[in-house]
């Protein structure tokens, strides 16, 4: 799997301003932020998209990231936030090794920007969700 500058930052090679670490998870602001408090939480296992992250590295994950967006909610004073993360480049990914962004959403427009273009589920649903219970086996 290819080099990635959070692989670096892991290993301490690039700075960061760190906001948590333990033995699976560090969590940093970002450098280029959408909004004041912008952090990335990743896992220390290096794995480029969710799907192939360890149930440990991924509980890790789950336990630790509303703790940080609780005081990234209470430092910035923002009163809405995303969570966002992304797999592959189809879905916006640059760097390949599981992140998630916190972005605190603020009254002026500043923070993450989203154009949600849904569509009915239609009759196909019982069918495509047998199908993903079924993969999951």
């Amino acid at each position: 799997m290819a080099e990635t500058i959070f692989a670096k930052i892991i290993r301490g090679e690039v700075p960061c301003h760190r906001v948590h670490e333990d033995s699976h998870v560090l969590a940093f602001l970002d450098v280029h932020p959408l909004s004041r408090g912008h952090t990335l939480v990743i896992p220390k296992e290096h794995a480029a998209t969710l799907d192939a992250l360890s149930d440990e590295s991924a509980a890790a994950i789950g336990r630790i990231l509303p703790r940080i967006c609780r005081a990234v909610m209470r430092v910035t004073g923002a009163k809405a936030y995303n969570v966002l993360q992304n797999n592959g480049v189809g879905a916006h990914q640059a760097v390949f090794h599981v992140h998630f962004h916190i972005i605190p959403k603020f009254e002026a427009g500043e923070g993450l920007g989203i154009v949600w273009a849904g569509r009915p589920l239609g009759t196909s649903g019982a069918e495509l969700a047998a199908e993903i219970i079924a993969s999951m086996g």
